[in-house]
C-alpha cells in the first residue's frame, strides 16, 4: 500500500466526517453519541488553521486514509506548550500502520511549532492505541475510573504524555 501524509485540505473535509462519523457510531475512541455535520467539520478545521495547528491526512491519490491534528490541551495560558490530539484511521485501513505514520507526523509537528508535552487520552480498553502510544514514547500518567459512558457502559480513560523537548527552557517562546 501507497500513501502520502499531507496537510489536510478543504476538500478533505467530507472524508473527514465519515472518518469521524463511523468512529462516533461504532466505537469508544470518541465518547459522542451524535454524529456531526459538515458545518461542524469546517468549524473545527477553521479553529485548527487560526490556531496554526495542523490537521494531517494520510491520503491514498485523492482516497484519504485517516487525519490527526492536535489543539489546545486546556484553554489556559499555563498550558500552552501542551496539546492533546486525536488520531483516526477509516476502519476499512485500520492495522495497515497507517496510525503509526500519521503519528510520527503529528509529533514531528509538534515539535516544530514549539510544544513540550503532547497528551492523549484513550478509552482504557482500547489496547492497541494504547500499544501504539507506548511505542512512540509516551508513557500512562493517569487513568480514571467510569467517567465517560456510551454503548451502554462506563468508559474509563487512561493518560498518557511524551514529553517533546526534554531540558527545555519554559521561558523561551
Amino acid at each position: 500500500m501507497s500513501h502520502e501524509i499531507r496537510d489536510a485540505l478543504p476538500d478533505d473535509l467530507p472524508a473527514i466526517l465519515d472518518i469521524y462519523n463511523d468512529a462516533v457510531r461504532n466505537t469508544t475512541a470518541i465518547w459522542n453519541e451524535t454524529p456531526v455535520d459538515l458545518a461542524n467539520r469546517q468549524a473545527w478545521f477553521d479553529t485548527r488553521a487560526q490556531q496554526g495547528y495542523p490537521i494531517l491526512v494520510a491520503v491514498d491519490g485523492a482516497d484519504v486514509l485517516g487525519y490527526a491534528s492536535f489543539g489546545d490541551w486546556r484553554p489556559f495560558e499555563g498550558f500552552r506548550h501542551t496539546v492533546e490530539h486525536s488520531v483516526y484511521v477509516r476502519s476499512d485501513q485500520r492495522g495497515k500502520g497507517l496510525g503509526p505514520a500519521l503519528m510520527i507526523a503529528l509529533i514531528e509537528r509538534a515539535q516544530g511549532c514549539g510544544k513540550h508535552v503532547m497528551v492523549a487520552a484513550i478509552e482504557s480498553g482500547n489496547a492497541a492505541s494504547v500499544h501504539l502510544h507506548e511505542r512512540l514514547g509516551f508513557v500512562v500518567t493517569g487513568q480514571m475510573a467510569q467517567v465517560g459512558v456510551k454503548f451502554g457502559r462506563w468508559l474509563d480513560l487512561t493518560f498518557m504524555q511524551r514529553v517533546l523537548s526534554p531540558g527545555a527552557d519554559p521561558d523561551q517562546p
